[in-house]
């Protein structure tokens, strides 16, 4: 990875999309072995890559370039608000290194404090300080209320030596992951996961069609989407994220990052990234609030194990459709599952430019959400209560106490830095 360099992008119309019942009579999951093999190819490719894409790139403008309301923390400020880093504070890891909630004062009130998460820099050089530049940049300019807000950051160079620390609002109900998980004790209601749906969507969208410049996540998956304090879902960290191509052109030519499961296959085969490559991850998601399970799990069956592929059989038969909804939902929501799960297929078709663009994905969710009048309220999720003897309550208590905010970045972790380089 030689810089941070994004195209400058511009809205384009899409094709409409084709029947939505097409969508997984194909193979539509890849085997691990074909993942690999692409990234491997695809890396390889970028390595020497002198595509038009990539000879008519343009840099992404730094944050100096434009006015920003991100507040400069030193790092003295933030070892002291997060006790020197102290495992007490920490509330979650990922790709990018460890998250630490602590209190600041306000920017507007001095007196004032607010609760903040703070992600400091892993030691993992070069491409983690390119993520944290690239999450600066993105979040610096990028101001939306289904966006995890960036406070601001810490960059440092002295004796100690690189500290590159983002601070953020703090997000207490933790990922929509965490919610979906097996172990959760507070299960996401049937018209929470459908308002969780309807605000993933706006971030989107917003990020596809309504800036200045089109953004592409690149990272869409359920731990990448965090809920305040009222349950409203915003997605969160930008470090994967790329610019759109610039006009004329199609897509931008890229290393293949991401996350086994949600990454869509024709990114995956050929490193051409485009807004529709979301499109696939956010329909991946859909059917994950639908079952409550993973994109690929490999604690369960084989043939269970890559979700997709399961709910195969199940999608086109009313009847048996139920087979597939989360146990864990309550109530005759069958017929709205079922209607969700359409938008979800279409944001699943094979060929790309045959998805719909996010905006009309949203349009579809809302749909969805106006004929389910009578599934719910979107209220916050209660924790299950069962009989236990005093001495499991206390374990239990304690287990609930001790779960982290996971922040995903499985995939990243697992490559080098060398597939991970955006070229």
């Amino acid at each position: 990875m030689k810089c941070f360099q994004f195209y400058v992008g511009d809205k384009k119309e899409e094709p409409k999309t084709v029947n939505s019942n097409s969508v997984l009579s194909t193979s539509s999951v890849l085997s691990d072995r074909e993942f690999r093999n692409s990234r491997l190819e695809s890396c390889s490719q970028n390595a020497s890559d002198t595509s038009t894409e990539s000879r008519g790139r343009s840099q992404f403008p730094s944050l100096s370039d434009r006015p920003s309301n991100l507040r400069v923390f030193t790092f003295s400020e933030l070892k002291s608000a997060t006790k020197n880093f102290n495992r007490t504070t920490k509330i979650g890891e990922g790709g990018f290194g460890c998250v630490y909630k602590a209190t600041v004062k306000s920017g507007e009130d001095s007196v004032r404090k607010i609760d903040v998460a703070v992600k400091q820099l892993g030691r993992r050089g070069l491409q983690g300080h390119k993520e944290w530049v690239t999450e600066v940049n993105v979040l610096g300019v990028a101001e939306h209320q289904n966006l995890v807000k960036l406070v601001g950051y810490c960059a440092e160079d002295d004796e100690r030596g690189i500290q590159r620390l983002l601070v953020y609002e703090y997000m207490p109900n933790r990922s929509v992951e965490n919610h979906l998980s097996a172990r959760s004790e507070t299960p996401l209601s049937w018209a929470m996961r459908l308002k969780i749906a309807q605000d993933a969507a706006r971030g989107l969208t917003y990020l596809h069609e309504e800036m200045d410049v089109q953004i592409i996540f690149r990272d869409f998956k359920s731990s990448n989407i965090l809920l305040d304090e009222r349950w409203n879902a915003k997605l969160s960290d930008f470090g994967l994220a790329r610019l759109g191509p610039p006009e004329g052109l199609t897509h931008v030519s890229t290393a293949v990052v991401g996350t086994m499961g949600y990454a869509a296959p024709e990114y995956v085969q050929t490193g051409r990234l485009t807004s529709k490559s979301d499109v696939w991850s956010y329909g991946v998601f859909l059917y994950e609030l639908i079952t409550g399970r993973r994109p690929l799990d490999r604690n369960r069956p084989r043939s269970e194990q890559k979700l997709l592929e399961w709910v195969k059989p199940y999608i086109s038969d009313s009847k048996k459709f139920q087979h597939i909804l989360d146990p864990r939902l309550e109530g005759k929501i069958s017929r709205s599952a079922q209607k969700l799960s359409i938008v979800a297929n279409r944001c699943l078709v094979r060929h790309s430019k045959s998805r719909p663009k996010m905006s009309e994905v949203l349009e579809m969710v809302n749909k969805v959400i106006e004929a389910s009048i009578g599934v719910g309220n979107p209220e916050p999720p209660v924790k299950i209560v069962e009989p236990t003897s005093p001495e499991s309550e206390r374990k239990g208590k304690r287990r609930i106490s001790d779960t982290k905010l996971g922040e995903g970045g499985r995939l990243v972790r697992m490559w080098s830095t060398k597939l991970i380089n955006t070229c």
